[in-house]
C-alpha cells in the first residue's frame, strides 16, 4: 500500500509540474486553456473555474493541459480569440517549451534539498584495485579525477557512468595530485563478476556541502541525471539495452519506488525521503528530456511544427499537422500496452 501511495505523490509531483508550466505560460500569453487534468482515463473529480476544466482521473501515469483550438480544432475560424491557433508563434513556442523547462526547475529545486540535507560523493579516489588498469595507469589513493576522454567529472557517479558504459576502449584519464594536473590512458577489464568493464578506482570521500556549495553541488545532480538520461536513451535506441534495461510505471513502482522504499525504510524517515526525492529529481529530468524528442504528440514533436512556422513564415496547415500527431498518439498508445506488458514479465518472470 505505501508503495502505491509513494507512486502516485511521486508521478502526481512530476507531472504537475510538466502540465502547470504549460498551465502557467499559456495564461500568460491570453491562450484559453480548455482542461488541466493530473491523471489518466475516467475523472475522479473535476471543477470548473473561468472556464477551464481542472480535473483528477484515475490513472496516475500522465496528465493534460489542452488548449483551445489545438490540434488542428476549429481551423475554420481558428476558434476564438483565446484560441492556440490565433496566439503569436513565440507565445506558442514559450507554452509548449514551459512543460519540460518546468520539470528541469522541478529537479533543481529537488537536488537543492537533496544536496542541503546529505553529502557529496567527490571524484577523490579512497582506493585503487590491486592489478588494476588503474594502478597500471599510476593512479593512487587520494588522486581526484579531473576527466575522462575529455569529459569533465564532478561526481564520483560520473565516474561510475562512463567506466559503466565503456566497451573495452581506451579512456584518456586527467588526474590532479597534490595541485598538479596529469594525464594518462588505461584500458578497462571486463569483470567477469560484476557483469560490466572496470578501470579499479574506488571512491568514497564525501563531503557536506555549505553555502553556496549546495547550489554548485545541486547542479552537478542535475548534470549527471541528464547525462545518464541521454546516454541511456543512446543505448536504447541502438539496442545495447535489453527489455530487462527498460521500465513502464508498473516497473517503476515495482522495482524503484516498491524496492527503494523496502531497503532504506529501516534507517528511518529522512533516508527514506531522501531517496524518494531522488526518484523525484531523476523521473522530472527524464520527463523533461524526453518530452523534447522531437517525435508527434510530444512536446519536441509540436516544437518542431512551431519551429517551421518560423522559418517559413506561415504556419503548417492544422489540420495535417493534427494528423501527424494523433498518429504519434495513437503510437504511444501502443507502447504504453507493450511497456505494460514488458513491466509484468519482468516483474513475475517469462
Amino acid at each position: 500500500m505505501m508503495t502505491v501511495i509513494l507512486f502516485i505523490l511521486i508521478f502526481g509531483v512530476v507531472v504537475l509540474s510538466h502540465e502547470f508550466g504549460h498551465f502557467l505560460l499559456a495564461k500568460m500569453n491570453g491562450i484559453h486553456v480548455v482542461e488541466f487534468a493530473i491523471g489518466m482515463g475516467p475523472t475522479l473529480f473535476s471543477f470548473t473555474k473561468k472556464e477551464t476544466k481542472y480535473a483528477i482521473k484515475l490513472l496516475p501515469i500522465g496528465g493534460a493541459c489542452m488548449f483551445e483550438g489545438e490540434d488542428g480544432l476549429e481551423t475554420e475560424n481558428g476558434g476564438g480569440e483565446g484560441s492556440f491557433l490565433k496566439a503569436g508563434v513565440w507565445a506558442r513556442i514559450a507554452t509548449v517549451v514551459a512543460g519540460p523547462i518546468f520539470n528541469f526547475i522541478l529537479a533543481f529545486i529537488v537536488a537543492v534539498i537533496v544536496v542541503s540535507m546529505s553529502v557529496t560523493d567527490l571524484t577523490v579516489l579512497s582506493a585503487v584495485s590491486e592489478g588494476s588498469p588503474a594502478e597500471a595507469a599510476g593512479l593512487r589513493e587520494g588522486d581526484r579525477i579531473v576527466s575522462l576522454n575529455g569529459e569533465r567529472t564532478c561526481l564520483f557517479r560520473d565516474i561510475y557512468l562512463i567506466t559503466l558504459l565503456n566497451k573495452g576502449t581506451p579512456i584518456k584519464v586527467v588526474y590532479e595530485r597534490e595541485g598538479e594536473k596529469f594525464e594518462t590512458e588505461l584500458m578497462p577489464v571486463y569483470s567477469e563478476a560484476d557483469e560490466k568493464y572496470v578501470m579499479g578506482v574506488i571512491g568514497g570521500v564525501y563531503e557536506k556541502p555549505e553555502g553556496l556549495a549546495v547550489f554548485r553541488d545541486a547542479w552537478y545532480e542535475i548534470r549527471y541525471s541528464v547525462r545518464a538520461t541521454y546516454k541511456s536513451l543512446g543505448l536504447l535506441l541502438t539496442g545495447q539495452f535489453s527489455r530487462k534495461d527498460v521500465a513502464g510505471p508498473v516497473g517503476i513502482a515495482v522495482n524503484v519506488v516498491g524496492k527503494t522504499y523496502e531497503e532504506t525504510k529501516e534507517y528511518g524517515v529522512q533516508t527514506v525521503v531522501l531517496n524518494m526525492l531522488n526518484i523525484i529529481m531523476l523521473l522530472s529530468v527524464n520527463l523533461g528530456i524526453l518530452n523534447l524528442l522531437p517525435i508527434p504528440a510530444l512536446d519536441g514533436g509540436r516544437l518542431v511544427f512551431l519551429l517551421l512556422e518560423v522559418i517559413r513564415k506561415k504556419p503548417i496547415p492544422p489540420e495535417k499537422e493534427g494528423i501527424v500527431h494523433f498518429v504519434g498518439l495513437v503510437f504511444f498508445m501502443v507502447l504504453m500496452v507493450v511497456v505494460l506488458f514488458n513491466d509484468l514479465v519482468n516483474i513475475f518472470g517469462a
